[in-house]
């Protein structure tokens, strides 16, 4: 039987990893992180922030640096055959540090998470494998900081060039979230998409791979 996955899209920094993360504590659901699908940052033509204080740097927040149609491949393959390769990248250092075997182990519902997760809900709908699209999203202010926070702590980029990121971020987010919608998301925040899931499960009566009752 075909795997199904339920899409998190949102803003950076929105809880999208935080909720695959309790749904694969509480059902044992693998995750497909989109973003490991990013581009190199020495890749020629890379759209570039136009303008404001970051402008001349790369976008990384706009789709053209993302790899859609190996994402995608990825996606259904893993939902064909329940095991896929995929890439590991390191937004540190802006490229690919090599690759690893995703396995569902069983599971028939997995996670695809990412900034860019709008784009993959139309190929997961005409595939029949798309379980649920969420777009998480918080107060704005709230995002900002654990965005900030995290990326500091990761060393992702320069502090100088997080922060201003962070405020660009911020302004843009309502842009952000009407995209996903338009895309076929359901606005949720992270705590009322998690109990959705986990009471449409439940109605199910479906056990997960470790035998745990949904």
């Amino acid at each position: 039987m075909p795997a199904r996955v339920i899409v998190l899209a949102g803003p950076s920094g929105s809880g999208k990893s935080r909720l695959s993360e309790r749904l694969e504590r509480r059902f044992g659901w693998p995750t497909l992180r989109l973003d490991d699908f990013y581009r190199d940052g020495d890749e020629p033509g890379l759209p570039r922030i136009e303008r404001g204080s970051n402008a001349g740097l790369v976008d990384w927040d706009h789709s053209g640096t993302w790899h859609c149609d190996d994402a995608v491949a990825a996606l259904l393959d893993l939902c064909r055959t329940g095991a896929t390769d995929v890439p590991v990248y390191s937004i540190s250092e802006s490229r690919r540090t090599g690759a690893q075997r995703l396995d569902l182990g069983g599971a028939e519902v997995f996670c695809a998470e990412g900034i860019f997760a709008p784009d993959v809900v139309a190929a997961c709908r005409d595939a029949g494998v798309l379980e649920a699209a969420y777009c998480i999203t918080q107060h704005r202010a709230v995002t900002f900081w654990r965005r900030l926070t995290r990326d500091l702590r990761e060393h992702r980029k320069p502090p100088l060039v997080l922060l201003r990121r962070g405020v660009a971020l911020a302004r843009a987010q309502r842009d952000v979230v009407r995209r996903a919608v338009q895309a076929g998301c359901r606005v949720a925040t992270g705590d009322r998409a998690y109990d959705e899931i986990v009471a449409r499960h439940a109605r199910n009566g479906q056990s997960d791979p470790r035998g745990l009752a949904r």
